[in-house]
């Protein structure tokens, strides 16, 4: 626990797990959008293992571009991608996410992945995550801590 935490105060970005009926709520915030969506992605991959037992493989570094057509959609299709790529292509699991470019008029993202590939023999096995969800996702711009909730079906 931080300092921040014991005095009662949020850390300037990060995420935690709130309780929903058979799916998980993953609340993210930051400073900026970009570290409270970068914080989302991290907080659906530490449901899925313990990231702190990730090391970062730079061979394995994971750049790739999703866009929609709002914001909503845009963190839908980020952590859809993140999660197919986990689930279906290179087993990626990171420990560290980048967004290295965010285009809030035409809905488009540019991010970078570090981690490396999943392995039971090191990473613990969590909660798979079967899907993303638009049940209630909400996306605060208007708050200076840029809160994220997202449920994920579990």
């Amino acid at each position: 626990m931080s300092a921040a935490q014991e005095q009662g105060e949020q850390p300037e970005f990060g995420y935690e797990y709130l309780d929903h009926t058979a799916d998980i709520q993953v609340h993210s915030w930051g400073a900026t959008l970009k570290k409270s969506l970068e914080q989302c992605v991290l907080g659906m991959f530490g449901y899925m293992t313990e990231i702190d037992k990730v090391d970062i493989d730079e061979s394995v570094t994971s750049e790739f571009s999703v866009s929609g057509h709002d914001l909503p959609s845009l963190l839908f299709a980020l952590l859809d991608e993140f999660l197919f790529r986990f689930t279906a292509e290179d087993n990626l699991v990171c420990k560290q996410v980048e967004i290295v470019d965010l285009d809030l008029e035409g809905f488009n993202i540019t991010v970078r992945g570090y981690g490396e590939v999943f392995d039971l023999s090191k990473h613990p096995q969590g909660t798979e995550i079967k899907a993303i969800t638009y049940s209630n996702m909400q996306i605060h711009t208007d708050k200076p801590t840029n809160d994220i909730y997202v449920i994920l079906d579990i």
